[in-house]
């Protein structure tokens, strides 16, 4: 059985993009391993997975997100069925509130059924976020 290890993601400003994850999901900083010129911060969100935000190389030509994108995806509305990350929270609606209160643009839905709501979000550097509240099954 797989199971996840981490997830990486590239960002121009590691420092901010860490923090964003700290302060809106509860991640802890981790030691991570000194790649010289490469600046790398390693977080870890107990007993779930880490996430590893590693400085963006230019020089690669990776795709930088749906901010760099050519047409217009800044909308979180287009996030249900493009790249994201999902996290399931226990108290979805304080969870909404605080978004709010950081003044972060929201997409919300629930899942066919109704048992699952949704909200989607980009982070700072234009990742697709979702949080999804825990189903009551």
């Amino acid at each position: 059985m797989a199971t996840l290890g981490h997830i990486a993601r590239e960002s121009s400003d590691v420092t901010r993009l860490a923090l964003f994850y700290k302060e809106v999901f509860g991640f802890e900083e981790i030691e991570s391993p000194d790649f010289g010129d490469l600046k790398v911060i390693w977080l870890n969100l107990p007993g779930v997975f880490a996430m590893h935000i590693i400085q963006r190389n230019t020089s690669t030509n990776l795709p930088e997100g749906p901010y760099s994108a050519t047409s217009a995806v800044r909308d979180p509305s287009h996030l249900p069925m493009g790249h994201h990350i999902c996290f399931s929270v226990s108290n979805f609606d304080s969870f909404l509130r605080s978004l709010k209160e950081k003044g972060i643009e929201t997409f919300q839905k629930s899942l066919p059924d109704g048992k699952v709501k949704q909200v989607f979000f980009f982070d700072p550097d234009g990742n697709g976020l979702e949080v999804a509240s825990r189903s009551e099954s």
